[in-house]
């Protein structure tokens, strides 16, 4: 560990997690973050297990994050962690947050920010009581390099301006029933909120939609389904959505698609051209022209914008992914902090997700009528 590396703490991820690996791989991918303490688990034993398999002090590995908070705060200043990454279920992202902002830790916390709309704006004034600690979402979609130059494209005016916007994200896991901790509690209502499929993978493709097109959404009319017998939130559904300046679009979310596994997809129209991405081809961006061939961009080539390539690691034909991806989140993260700057997914992005999964409930229990995104 360097001067410069900052120093991060975790809450959830414990063994037999699925995220809180990936989170790990990311942060310190750059050699910008190491992970010096955690409590990983509600199981105390997890939590040593975890922390033991991952090298921590065993002084650092707690079984509690409220514990976690008051003994890291009352460590010196250049030894406490800087910032906190939470990596557990939805219903206790709120908490966590709340508590490590208190204690004076910047957070970087998984999506949805909170468990509803009532814990969004707590949370919003307690971020603004506290405005100089930052506070991001891990929007892990919007760390692909070619994501960022579809919205440079559309913010130059590359394909006029924007009409259609078509977005999806198709799985099919939870086609059946499933047996295990994944889908336990994203199917709970008590750990995921009032949605299940729109607020677990529906928000990337909102948050990706305003992300590309510079604009926010507006209304929606929605269609949520529950095709498993049993299952108390949605596995599926769709919407027509409107937002500023008159741009319309079609956002599709479903879990239940036999054979899909992770197809984030969007595409863009405007007066002049269009754009298309699919997160599982993610270094190739399509621009098309009403009176050119259609190009074909490719993942760091010199022909796009500098700080396009900034975001990639390897040489042209040499595919970057998830983990890259997810990478270059922590990196803004961890730039922001030194540098006071930015994050493109922070307290405005959370609040508009969770007014997106509010509206969309409404919409569909009351006949798919247009319903008002309210912040």
């Amino acid at each position: 560990m360097t001067e410069n590396t900052l120093r991060m703490g975790m809450v959830g991820g414990g063994q037999g997690a699925f995220i809180g690996d990936v989170h790990r791989l990311a942060a310190r991918l750059d050699g910008k973050i190491d992970l010096v303490c955690g409590a990983f688990s509600r199981d105390p034993d997890n939590c040593i297990a975890t922390g033991r398999q991952l090298g921590l002090e065993a002084s650092r590995c707690y079984t509690n994050y409220d514990e976690m908070m008051r003994a890291e705060a009352a460590l010196p200043e250049d030894q406490r962690m800087h910032f906190v990454a939470i990596v557990t279920p939805n219903h206790v992202h709120f908490p966590v947050a709340k508590a490590a902002l208190e204690a004076g830790f910047h957070v970087l916390s998984d999506k949805p920010a909170t468990l509803n709309m009532e814990e969004a704006r707590e949370l919003a004034a307690i971020v603004q009581k506290h405005d100089t600690l930052a506070y991001g979402l891990t929007h892990t979609y919007l760390g692909y390099p070619l994501v960022g130059a579809a919205r440079q494209i559309v913010a130059d005016g590359g394909i006029g301006k924007v009409r259609k916007v078509y977005v999806e994200y198709i799985q099919g896991w939870l086609a059946g029933e499933v047996d295990n901790k994944q889908a336990d509690w994203r199917t709970d209502p008590a750990r995921s909120g009032i949605s299940g499929c729109m607020g677990d993978i529906g928000t990337h493709a909102h948050n990706l939609a305003e992300f590309v097109t510079g604009k926010i959404m507006t209304h929606v009319a929605a269609d949520l389904s529950v095709f498993v017998e049993g299952r108390r939130l949605d596995d599926d559904g769709s919407a027509l959505f409107r937002m500023q300046d008159g741009v319309k679009g079609v956002l599709s979310a479903s879990q239940v698609c036999v054979g899909n596994e992770n197809t984030l997809s969007i595409r863009v129209y405007g007066e002049t051209g269009g754009l298309e991405w699919n997160q599982e081809e993610p270094n190739t961006l399509i621009r098309t022209y009403t009176d050119r061939p259609t190009e074909i961009l490719r993942a760091a080539q010199g022909y796009l914008p500098a700080d396009v390539q900034a975001g990639f690691r390897t040489p042209p034909g040499h595919p970057e992914g998830y983990i890259e991806a997810f990478a270059n989140i922590y990196l803004e993260f961890a730039e922001a902090l030194q540098t006071q700057g930015g994050v493109k997914a922070g307290m405005d992005a959370a609040l508009r997700g969770m007014a997106f999964v509010e509206a969309l409930v409404e919409s569909s229990n009351n006949n798919s009528t247009w319903t008002e995104i309210t912040v």
